[in-house]
């Protein structure tokens, strides 16, 4: 009898173990409050079973946990955190709704439930609240995402009001800027003084700049994701903006409620408008630049739901001078147009799976024509040049969660090129007359990428991934091979040590005579000739959670080598050729030389995400050089965009309720340009034509020369300025009225432009272009 209770004891023992062990899933996606918009990367957090996991890129969970009673925290920065328990006894789905705070004056995020930067594998990676991108003062009041990117670590501008960037040594082209999935190519209005995204379309902004995930690939340098917002699926919300040059709008509205919605977004440029009646006949030009966001979601039920997403853009600069007989009218135009069709499936609750169809167009266009009707002198000249890029692509990825410890990413893209570096065609009633153009150049850009955000131990976690690509063009075949790790550990609480290496290649390069991501910039293919780019990056850190005081702290260090960048050769310019007459064909590959280049330096970051003060303070100390066989006697030079000190202070305080104060200042080490040092004489008995003794045109005998200390040899005066912007906002009885005023370069700093020489008198003198001086302005924003 006893053997026989011992048995049964063990048996139940046995049975009361087993069901101990037994674990199930709670799986669910995660929305904004009153809009039902998804919020991606909230953390679900269990505190007692020291258990946690992030919501995907589209706002679904999952997270398995042994059965039982527990507690789930779900939290986002800027959002009040919830608080969810649970009886847990088989697989359970859950929704849950976050309010922003800016709706409750209640805030109650425990110190233990803050998003922490120690505990994720990844570094070199930088999230930017809308609100604070929307915050903070800008150049002639145009809120620019961009803009806010050049203020991080590690993130260098270009020119004075440029929107462009150059991430830890890479050239403009580098940067993968996705926005929904699609690939812009070009980002800038006004030729680089603006960018193209509207900040009221947008829902999340993160900028990768080292240790990228093997989702990632085809740039050496960065990645800039941008997610436009859903719609509200709740109620019809909206926002209309008064500029000083521009005006905007956003509407969101549901279709059906709580299922689908759409939102429209635009803006435009109206000073073409305004004085162009003004302008005498014989100088009528102008210019304008819009935009326009799309975007409809729907649910199809519970496991299915599409989005479908669009950019159009264009920028025009124009002149049609009118006379009696002559007829001059030209215009310089460039724009994108991006189109996204996602669908999301759930296979289970472990297994989230995203389709993804893409299409984006680039284009540039400069025409120009001529002609006279005057009897016994007619005569009609025209010219057209055509440049761009074009992408069909699909993408396939799998969210892959099998137990707490592991969460694992697949998938696999194609892209289509179709590449028009330039067609030019010239036609003329006189006796030259040419037709050039290039033919369009068809490539195929494939990648497969596995990755693994695996939790090693308590202390020790690794983000370990392998990417493959392949690229085509021309018969030649490329299949590059891509490693990528990105580790943490935790030394203590809230500290960890960080560091990565990442391999990455690139199949399309950027043509550019100035470095500042011009439209007239050309984007061309990797060929036989012109190999990939490629790069690998190191780079390691500590970072620090300040969690009672609400910051954060990380310290990075990095170095990176890239092999096969291409510069044009001396002289060569984005028109391929100087002389039309008797060409048949134009090979851009002629025109270019392939080098090298390397980068290192340390950033620091101090970053405060919400509170009555948030904003950051960066540091960068770097060090970029390039080396071309072909450039500079094939001698070692600073990259234009090289700096060696670079700050930035951005400080966002809200005094009341109603009244935000902001702030930025910004320091630079001045950019590395060309310039002669001195002039010489050549040869004296060889004339010149010239200004003799008397100031008259004349032959005179003493020609010169100009000596340069190398490419890049002189640096341009440091670059330094404030802004600073204050935000009333009221509310009304059917809108919230928000007027800003603001003020950029506060302290009237003539920063450099450009430099030239001038050689009026005995002797040359070296004179500087400022550009902006300070500039207030104005903007009404009107909410409903």
């Amino acid at each position: 009898m006893n053997l026989k209770k011992n048995a049964l004891l063990t048996f139940i023992l046995l049975i009361s173990l087993l069901a101990g062990a037994q674990k199930f899933t709670v799986s669910g996606f995660i929305y904004e409050k009153g809009s039902k918009e998804t919020m991606p990367g909230a953390v679900v957090f269990s505190e007692a079973l020291n258990i946690g996991t992030t919501s995907n890129d589209f706002g679904f969970y999952s997270i398995t946990l042994p059965a039982g009673n527990t507690k789930l925290i779900y939290q986002l920065v800027g959002y009040k955190a919830v608080e969810q328990a649970i009886d847990l006894k088989s697989n359970m789905v859950i929704h849950i709704d976050l309010e922003n705070e800016s709706t409750t004056s209640e805030v109650v995020i425990s110190a233990e439930k803050k998003e922490k930067i120690s505990e994720d594998s990844r570094m070199s990676t930088i999230e930017i609240p809308i609100d604070q991108i929307k915050n903070i003062p800008a150049l002639l009041g145009e809120k620019d995402v961009l803009k806010v990117i050049q203020l991080m670590p590690g993130v260098q501008k270009g020119s004075e009001g440029s929107s462009g960037f150059y991430v830890r040594g890479g050239g403009p082209d580098q940067n993968l800027i996705i926005l929904d999935d699609a690939t812009v190519y070009n980002a800038n209005h006004l030729f680089g003084f603006f960018s193209i995204f509207n900040g009221d379309a947008l829902k999340s902004v993160e900028l990768t700049k080292g240790g990228f995930p093997a989702r990632y690939g085809g740039r050496l340098s960065s990645v800039l994701e941008m997610r436009m917002k859903d719609g509200n699926k709740e109620k019809l919300k909206g926002e209309v903006g008064i500029g000083l040059i521009s005006s905007r709008f956003t509407i969101e509205a549901p279709i059906k409620k709580g299922k689908s919605s759409i939102l429209i977004s635009g803006r435009r440029t109206y000073i073409d408008l305004l004085i162009y009646p003004f302008l005498p006949a014989d100088a009528k030009s102008g210019y304008f630049f819009y935009d326009f966001n799309a975007k409809y979601n729907t649910v199809i039920d519970d496991k299915n739901r599409l989005f479908v997403s669009g950019y159009f853009g264009k920028d025009k600069f124009y002149f049609k001078p009118q006379s009696n007989y002559e007829e001059l009218k030209g215009s310089f135009q460039w724009g994108n147009a991006t189109s996204t069709v996602r669908w999301n499936h759930i296979f289970s609750d472990k297994v989230f799976a995203n389709t993804s169809l893409i299409f984006t167009d680039y284009k540039l266009g400069i025409n120009f024509k001529e002609s006279n009707t005057q009897p016994g002198d007619s005569y009609s000249f025209e010219l057209k040049y055509r440049s761009g890029i074009q992408d069909w692509g699909a993408k396939y990825d799998v969210d892959y969660h099998p137990n707490p410890n592991h969460y694992i990413r697949m998938g696999a893209s194609a892209i289509y090129h179709q590449f028009k570096p330039s067609a030019v065609v010239i036609k003329s009633s006189d006796e030259f007359e040419n037709q050039t153009s290039v033919k369009t150049i068809r490539s195929y850009e494939n990648g497969i990428y596995i990755e693994d955000d695996w939790t090693m131990t308590n202390k020790l976690k690794v983000n370990i991934g392998l990417r493959v690509s392949h690229y085509n063009n021309d018969k030649k075949n490329y299949f590059k091979p891509e490693p990528r790790i990105s580790a943490r550990y935790l030394l203590g609480n809230d500290v960890a040590v960080k560091a990565s290496f990442a391999t990455m290649n690139q199949y399309i390069h950027l043509l550019s005579n100035t470095g500042t991501g011009l439209p007239t910039d050309l984007w061309v293919p990797a060929t036989a000739r012109i190999k990939p780019q490629n790069s690998k990056q190191f780079a390691g850190g500590i970072v620090k959670d300040f969690s009672e005081k609400n910051f954060t702290l990380s310290i990075e260090g990095y170095y990176k080598k890239m092999n096969n960048i291409i510069s044009y050769k001396e002289g060569a310019s984005f028109l391929l050729v100087d002389d039309f007459e008797g060409a048949e064909e134009i090979n851009w590959e002629d025109n270019v030389t392939d080098g090298k280049g390397k980068s290192y330096g340390a950033e620091l970051l101090i970053q405060r995400k919400f509170g009555k003060l948030t904003g950051w303070i960066g540091y960068t100390l770097s060090w970029t050089k390039l080396k071309f066989d072909k450039l500079n006697n094939g001698q070692e030079y600073f990259a234009r965009y090289d700096r060696r000190h670079d700050i930035s202070l951005v400080g966002i305080y809200k005094i009341r309720d109603n009244i935000t104060l902001s702030s930025t200042w910004v320091y630079g080490t001045g950019q590395a340009i060309s310039l002669p040092l001195a002039t010489f004489q050549t040869d004296p008995s060889t004339p010149s034509f010239g200004q003799d003794q008397s100031g008259l045109n004349n032959f005179i005998y003493n020609p010169t020369g100009e000596f340069y200390q190398g490419k890049n040899g002189f640096r341009m005066a440091a670059y330094h300025r404030m802004d600073i912007g204050v935000q009333f906002s009221k509310q009304l009885k059917r809108c919230e009225r928000v007027f800003e005023l603001s003020f950029y370069n506060l302290y009237n700093r003539k920063n450099p432009f450009y430099y030239f020489i001038d050689s009026n008198g005995s002797r040359n003198k070296l004179k500087q272009v400022s550009l902006f001086p300070v500039l207030p302005s104005v903007s009404w924003t009107f909410k409903f």
